[in-house]
């Protein structure tokens, strides 16, 4: 029989509920409180998915924001990377809001509204929450049973918070008391607002230093307003059905506990067995670079020409590109300026300048290595199914955050554009090799740039990571030209070495209004000349050497 709020407690503070992985390789969960305790016995926050994990590393990272009274500087940083993690301050903070982090509060439940409801009195199965159970195709997942009837109170707290932070945009439950409802249906707002970022966020040894990473204060005293920057459980008044008026985010902890979705959860003893998912508050990406540090950002014409401001949009993660492929948009001050505009046309995520920042400032090791890793998912058709969920991420060396490194920095861009021009001299070659063989030319293609990125990628990983202070930029790209001259020459070859005996002999294909036999022997010569071209001879003798 369905209980209501009242019957049921489930005290995030206390209970277990955010999975971790220990430094011993075990997994577990563990309270919010025991987040942070423990936070030098974590290695990272794990989930369901990797999204699940962003949401929640944001969740703790508004709990500190607000623990601290004022605003986070270069000294109360080292202080903490000294000392620890402000627990006193965080224990006095969760004290204060205790009541408000209930799963099952019958006023104030955990971001959610207590009295939501439909008209009609529905409510939805489990599926809603969960962004890797298809609405339309359950028989392709590996939930089953009870996993996808039913969910534990610690698993339904995690797809509660992701929900917020990545709910798919479409129709949703129309809820009583919203003036957006029509005919029963609350129509589009969109993605819940980490939905529309390429997150990025610095990955420590541990949790403690991952929090501490990614502690960025966002803009000065005068422009941050520290009162007015809470998150939901601070409100006086719950949430109702309704979006609040004229709410915008004035820091980082409005942003990172953002309510897109107004929610209820249904339990039966001790399991979440429905729910109701409504659209909460609106908000939309352009220019939240101020307040939003854990994505990087592009310059936006259309939007910038709509606005009649110089509009900056989240960059957003491509499927199928590795992170170090993107590498130029990671790195600050090497972004070149957009004509007419002069205004940079990207800018690097906000942790990243404050760990260059941390940096300058001494705090840091010199020689360390800074794990990025980037988060996010990818939407179907009008964002209404999840297509793909992205989780990659690149080790690089903290010098090249140094603006006296700033041309290194560059040549670690210039290398993933040559290695682009490389792998589209490959694809040629295969298309050519496929044409001699008296096929279109468009099968083999694709399959032949996956295996000449996929061989490049360690390749490029270890001569990122060879970059230093002591590294002269010109000797790094000859470098890099040899080492992918002699990666791309490879993969190039087995293409060659897999052409028939039909390929040998070619074919006369009509290209331009004229007809030009391709063999294979040609297509191998073109591709090596192209490959020459794009690396020099120098990169071909040294990778012969």
């Amino acid at each position: 029989m369905d209980q209501t709020h009242a019957s049921e407690s489930f005290d995030l503070l206390k209970a277990p509920w955010v999975l971790v992985r220990f430094l011993d390789g075990s997994d577990g969960e563990v309270s919010i409180r025991e987040a942070f305790r423990q936070a030098d016995s974590i290695r990272e926050i794990v989930g369901e998915l990797p999204t699940q994990s962003f949401g929640i590393l944001r969740l703790l990272l508004a709990i500190i924001y607000r623990a601290h009274e004022d605003a986070i500087t270069v000294d109360t940083w080292t202080h903490w990377h000294r000392d620890g993690l402000p627990l006193a301050d965080i224990d006095v903070y969760l004290n204060d809001h205790q009541d408000r982090f209930n799963l099952f509060d019958d006023q104030r439940p955990f971001f959610q509204v207590a009295d939501l409801a439909t008209a009609k009195g529905e409510r939805k199965d489990v599926g809603p929450l969960i962004a890797d159970l298809p609405s339309n195709n359950r028989l392709f997942t590996n939930r089953a049973g009870e996993g996808a009837e039913s969910l534990s109170f610690a698993e339904a707290a995690r797809w509660l918070v992701h929900a917020q932070a990545y709910d798919i945009s479409g129709i949703k439950s129309g809820a009583i008391g919203d003036p957006r409802v029509k005919g029963g249906k609350g129509y589009p707002i969109g993605t819940g607002f980490c939905g529309l970022l390429g997150g990025v966020y610095a990955q420590g040894r541990t949790l403690r230093e991952t929090l501490l990473l990614n502690l960025v204060p966002q803009g000065s005293t005068a422009d941050r307003d520290l009162i007015a920057d809470i998150p939901p459980w601070e409100e006086e008044e719950p949430d109702g059905a309704a979006e609040r008026p004229g709410l915008i985010p004035c820091g980082p902890v409005r942003l990172y506990t953002w309510q897109a979705r107004r929610v209820r959860l249904f339990s039966e003893v001790d399991r979440v067995v429905a729910c109701l998912v409504a659209n909460g508050d609106k908000l939309t990406p352009q220019n939240m670079q101020t307040w939003e540090p854990l994505s990087a950002w592009r310059f936006s014409e259309p939007q910038t020409k709509a606005a009649k401001q110089t509009t900056f949009m989240p960059r957003e993660h491509l499927p199928g590109r590795s992170l170090w492929r993107g590498i130029g948009a990671l790195l600050p001050g090497i972004a070149p300026v957009v004509p007419k505009r002069d205004v940079p046309s990207g800018l690097a995520p906000g942790v990243v300048d404050w760990l260059a920042r941390l940096d300058d400032a001494g705090v840091l090791e010199p020689s360390m290595r800074i794990r990025l890793r980037a988060v996010g998912m990818v939407y179907g058709p009008q964002s209404s199914v999840v297509a793909e969920v992205i989780d990659d991420q690149v080790l690089l060396p903290l010098s090249l955050l140094r603006e006296r490194n700033r041309p290194l920095a560059r040549q670690a861009e210039e290398a993933v554009r040559l290695a682009d021009d490389g792998v589209r001299a490959v694809r040629r070659l295969a298309e050519n090799l496929e044409k001699a063989a008296g096929g279109n030319g468009e099968s083999r293609a694709p399959w032949a740039m996956e295996s000449a990125w996929a061989a490049l990628d360690a390749p490029y990983r270890a001569w990122l990571l060879s970059l230093g202070d002591d590294s002269d930029a010109l000797d790094a790209i000859a470098t890099w030209k040899s080492t992918a001259y002699g990666v791309l020459r490879a993969v190039g070859a087995e293409l060659v070495a897999q052409a028939g005996p039909t390929a040998w002999v070619g074919r006369e294909v009509s290209r331009l209004g004229q007809t030009e036999l391709i063999t294979t022997p040609r297509a191998e010569g073109w591709f090596l000349s192209a490959l020459s071209k794009t690396f020099g001879s120098l990169a071909r003798k040294d990778a012969a050497a």
